[in-house]
């Protein structure tokens, strides 16, 4: 089983409309998804209680149970487990980031919201766990993307070449309990979101190609 953290130190950045569609998508893969709703103001739990496909899985968990029920899911077969974290919840981050095999680290191509990701990207590092940060509500022109893009990987952090657009498709999903490519079907949401699907599975399965997982690797060195 594979685990993706989705997390930032910052409100307001879309990390429940990713993690929400990346379930989605991994459902339409063919994996067995869970999505874990870490976030005490249960945002995806709430999509999930207006959605009509039963066949993907969200639970709310506290943070302290993550563990357990990380295990609990494995034992039963689950291929991919995604969790979905609030914002300002230092602790809730780091039972996150250190269960993951791979985070993401959404921001807004703004100067405040990169400061605040200094944070985030510290937390990500302490545990050695991979990550990538992924731009959200990009705009379709100017020159904030290549500012932000920037600056970002001054902080020393890889930026992933999917940009998830400004677009309706996104905030029409959490309101109707559909997944953005479900709403614009062969649209540039439903692009954007296979794109970074694929992007997120190439970083989530290339520790089988390298060797140990990154769970084996970080209790071999003693994190």
């Amino acid at each position: 089983m594979k685990v993706l953290s989705i997390i930032s130190q910052k409100g307001g950045v879309g990390k429940t409309t990713l993690a929400t569609a990346l379930a989605v998508e991994g459902s339409r893969d063919g994996k067995r998804t869970v999505l874990f709703d870490l976030d005490p103001q249960a945002s995806a739990s709430f999509w999930m209680d207006t959605r009509q496909d039963s066949s993907l899985a969200i639970t709310a968990v506290p943070a302290a149970r993550l563990g357990h029920v990380l295990g609990a899911v494995r034992e039963a077969g689950c291929d991919l487990a995604i969790i979905d974290t609030p914002p300002f919840a230092k602790d809730i981050a780091f039972e996150a980031t250190q269960h993951a095999d791979f985070v993401l680290v959404p921001s807004r191509p703004a100067v405040l919201d990169v400061m605040a990701m200094t944070r985030t990207l510290d937390l990500v590092k302490h545990y050695g766990t991979p990550f990538a940060a992924v731009l959200t509500f990009c705009p379709p022109m100017g020159r904030e993307l290549e500012d932000t893009i920037g600056t970002i990987q001054q902080l020393g952090a890889e930026v992933c070449p999917v940009r998830i657009g400004n677009r309706i498709a996104y905030s029409r999903a959490q309101q109707t309990g559909l997944a953005a490519q479900e709403v614009d079907q062969g649209g540039k949401a439903a692009q954007e979101v296979a794109e970074l699907y694929k992007y997120v599975c190439m970083h989530l399965y290339k520790s089988d190609h390298d060797g140990a997982p990154h769970a084996q690797k970080r209790a071999a060195s003693g994190s």
